[in-house]
């Protein structure tokens, strides 16, 4: 899902893509156009394997069509958004974007930027393949917009096994309360920031966790469809249990990507992480072994999901090369060849768990039977620009930690994004 770069890499990927935005992904710039560009996040890791696997199965069902690579590296998609928001503004959209499932596409409905996709559902037999609860979750006044090609899970502790058995600790937390004592004990071992953090949007993941643990999922699920107070004295101990936690963290990590914190976890600089199933493949992919992972304590069988899915645009230059992309997304194959790589679930019920490495397997098992809450920090919770209000009381927060101030904020951004 995510895929962090340096900073200098990440504005040169901006900058390229914005001077070559207006060829768009064809080179004739016709209607007759057999190119579709599919603009994306996934640049490296184990995202780039999953997009090479889907792009082998659309070469397979799609005899005919070109596959034109439009990624655009950054963590969380910050840049991809900003150079797709300058060239749908610019009426030169890709043939498909990369958008995450749920609230995230509001902004492009309501803008009239993507194609209604509800005949094609029932012409691909996806209403059939898909979650009634997922189907009702991608659905807006009766129309589906996006195919999804996974499922991910972002409540999840990555852990080092070395540094967790080193430390004495014998058993995965249940609670917040005994998740502190473990991080104490990690750092009496000399480990001095046991939890891994990140930036902005890392640092919201880690507070939604917290936030279902102090809530629970209903009331949770509440913060984002207004029937439960951002002000109330619920939140205001979940920024206690929080700021606790940020105790535990590295001093630098505002300066730091996921992949970064990841890195702390990998060299045994930290016991701990949050993040989402997506470090699975990119621990494999980088070939360190020695990890095991755990819900967030206190979560209980609450899975926070959140899903990639693509697009047709309004004035894609190949519609039809860019529906069979989406038909391969969709479909069983292509979300086998996708998902195995990726780290990620698929978004079929008739997928084989047997076809799937050892956590997706645990995963798929948790999709049919926990308590499915969405993601702000992944668009499934929460529309783009309460995502980005979010991201900046966070960010704040990490260094004035002005409790008041942060649930102020937050409550702010809810009353002025919640029916938008």
């Amino acid at each position: 899902m995510r895929w962090g770069k340096r900073a200098a890499v990440a504005v040169v990927g901006v900058a390229a893509l914005l001077t070559a935005s207006a060829c768009g992904g064809s080179d004739d710039g016709g209607s007759g156009s057999t190119k579709v560009e599919v603009f994306t996040w996934w640049a490296d890791g184990g995202e780039k394997a999953g997009l090479d696997g889907l792009v082998s199965q659309f070469g397979k069902d799609c005899a005919g069509q070109e596959f034109v690579n439009g990624a655009v590296a950054g963590g969380a998609g910050a840049n991809a958004k900003t150079v797709l928001a300058s060239r749908l503004q610019q009426g030169d959209p890709p043939d498909t974007f990369q958008a995450h499932a749920g609230a995230e596409l509001s902004d492009y409905i309501n803008a009239g930027q993507v194609e209604d996709l509800s005949a094609d559902y029932d012409t691909w037999g996806l209403k059939q393949a898909f979650p009634p609860g997922l189907i009702q979750n991608l659905t807006v006044d009766g129309k589906i917009y996006s195919v999804p090609a996974n499922i991910h899970r972002a409540n999840v502790v990555w852990t080092n096994k070395k540094v967790v058995t080193d430390a004495g600790i014998t058993s995965d937390p249940t609670d917040l309360a005994a998740f502190i004592a473990d991080l104490d004990k990690v750092k009496a071992k000399g480990v001095q920031s046991p939890l891994a953090l990140g930036k902005d949007w890392t640092q919201l993941m880690l507070f939604e966790s917290v936030l279902i643990s102090d809530l629970g999922a209903e009331k949770f699920t509440g913060l984002w469809n207004g029937s439960t107070d951002w002000a109330g004295p619920d939140v205001t101990k979940a920024i206690g249990d929080f700021t606790k936690l940020l105790s535990y963290t590295n001093t630098d990590r505002d300066a730091l990507d996921w992949t970064d914190a990841e890195k702390l976890v990998m060299d045994g600089k930290a016991a701990y992480q949050l993040m989402g199933d997506w470090e699975a493949a990119d621990l494999d992919a980088k070939g360190f072994q020695d990890y095991a992972w755990f819900t967030f304590p206190g979560n209980g069988t609450t899975f926070q999901w959140l899903a990639d899915s693509f697009v047709l645009p309004k004035g894609a230059k190949n519609a039809e090369g860019t529906k069979c992309w989406l038909k391969t997304v969709g479909s069983a194959d292509g979300q086998k060849a996708f998902n195995t790589k990726k780290g990620s679930i698929p978004a079929r019920t008739d997928a084989a768990p047997a076809d799937y490495p050892k956590y997706q397997q645990a995963a798929m098992a948790d999709w049919k039977s926990a308590t499915q809450v969405p993601s702000c920090a992944h668009g499934s919770a929460c529309s783009q620009g309460w995502q980005g209000a979010a991201n900046s009381a966070m960010g704040a927060y990490s260094t004035k930690q002005d409790a008041a101030a942060l649930q102020k904020a937050l409550a702010a951004a809810a009353q002025q994004f919640a029916k938008k």
